[in-house]
């Protein structure tokens, strides 16, 4: 009897914290005799081949959005770990590729962490996707009444929880508090100032606390980069600090660190989920208030939230069971077996939640809208343009005719602000 093809699945990211979204549901897949590649959209890669091998990855391949879509129509399944606009973009693209009466891949999209801003926007950029993997009962919720409000089918909506998390996290440790992890993130605090003071008061808890070991892990190293870009560097802005001896700078990922860490402490991270799974006590640094710019307003039921001066007097809190369950609760399998569920469900059953959505006026008024946006002002840039900028020097000239070339039309036009402004100087 001849072979049968395995099923094939695309996944797509564009910065480590995508990848690692999609490691556990690769695993998932090739675990089910899924064949699996993973595409990073040529004109978004920003990952350093440490990244790639961080988030469980031996390669990823490099294709330009046309070719990202073709490869896409001829997956049995697609997981786009992209930013929304991003994802509502491909799920516009393959509305309008997928011949009528054909099914086309099952589409799944996600958020990589914890939602702290656009949670309206970014569902209704993925509404268009057969598989919406929820994280909490929470965002569910408000992704119901808001699909509801809007004449969507809410068929789509799977409260799956983060790929990276248990359904059952491990019992809190109770013991002495030997190693201490702080989770920086790269945006949070923004400021320089902001940013060196927690630096420092972490510091100082290291010299209150010279028995215990203080890691500080970065989101990056530097020179790296992530979907949310570092501007202060804790390598840079502690560069001649005098540090105690059990203080330290580490890059070794969070995920291998976690088991051995009896304390996280961070500002607002995803992160503090990841710890409270692996049984780790959590305090979300509160010294610089709360504030959706820091992203902590989301914590404010967690029961976590403590200032340094209670941190050093160990004065640490337990997660609230209400809000505990709204992450963990609800769910009897982990969130990577239960995407992979549903997604064999719709290959079996060849349903598509996404069509649904296709065929909506909202939809259908966003399609329209990315189609003016791509018409108005030339979206493409002209050969014209191309010859003026090649004049200004090679590397301009690179730019503009691969721009032409390769890029679809949505990210044509920033790319063309940035040229007529360094050509202008």
């Amino acid at each position: 009897m001849p072979s049968v093809a395995p099923r094939s699945a695309l996944l797509i990211a564009a910065f480590d914290s995508q990848l690692k979204w999609c490691a556990g549901i690769r695993d998932e897949l090739k675990a089910r005799g899924f064949s699996c590649q993973v595409t990073v959209p040529r004109t978004r890669s920003a990952l350093s081949i440490r990244q790639i091998s961080d988030a469980g990855f031996e390669d990823v391949h490099l294709r330009t959005w046309p070719e990202l879509v073709e490869d896409s129509l001829r997956s049995d399944v697609v997981v786009c770990a992209l930013a929304g606009p991003m994802t509502q973009r491909l799920s516009i693209d393959l509305s309008e590729a997928t011949g009528p009466g054909a099914p086309g891949p099952v589409l799944v999209s996600g958020w990589v962490g914890v939602i702290i801003e656009k949670i309206t926007a970014g569902y209704l950029d993925r509404a268009g996707t057969d598989v919406v993997a929820v994280n909490s009962a929470h965002d569910l919720a408000y992704f119901r009444r808001t699909a509801g409000t809007l004449g969507l089918s809410d068929g789509n909506l799977l409260l799956s929880g983060l790929p990276f998390l248990s359904s059952d996290p491990a019992p809190e440790r109770t013991g002495e508090i030997q190693r201490v992890l702080f989770a920086d993130q790269p945006t949070v605090p923004g400021s320089r100032v902001e940013r060196l003071y927690v630096y420092r008061r972490l510091i100082d808890y290291a010299r209150e606390h010279p028995d215990r070991l203080v890691i500080l892990k970065p989101r990056h190293r530097p020179g790296e980069d992530t979907f949310h870009r570092m501007a202060h560097h804790p390598a840079d802005l502690l560069k001649g600090d005098e540090l105690p001896a059990n203080f330290l700078i580490d890059y070794t990922p969070i995920g291998i660190q976690l088991p051995h860490v009896d304390l996280l402490l961070t500002m607002s991270s995803t992160a503090c989920l990841e710890a409270i799974d692996n049984g780790c006590r959590v305090a979300l640094v509160l010294d610089l208030g709360v504030h959706e710019r820091y992203g902590n307003h989301v914590f404010l039921d967690s029961g976590l939230l403590r200032t340094f001066d209670e941190i050093k007097k160990d004065e640490i809190g337990s997660p609230d069971p209400a809000w505990l369950d709204g992450y963990f609760g609800d769910r009897t399998q982990p969130a990577k077996r239960a995407i992979v569920d549903r997604v064999e469900e719709l290959l079996e059953s060849g349903d598509r939640p996404s069509h649904q959505i296709w065929g909506t006026p909202y939809f259908r008024s966003a399609v329209e809208m990315v189609r003016a946006k791509d018409a108005i002002g030339t979206s493409r840039i002209s050969p014209a343009w191309a010859r003026r900028m090649r004049a200004r020097g090679p590397v301009l000239g690179t730019v503009a005719q691969g721009a032409h070339l390769l890029l679809p039309p949505v990210i044509i036009r920033p790319i063309r602000w940035v040229l007529r402004r360094v050509s202008s100087r």
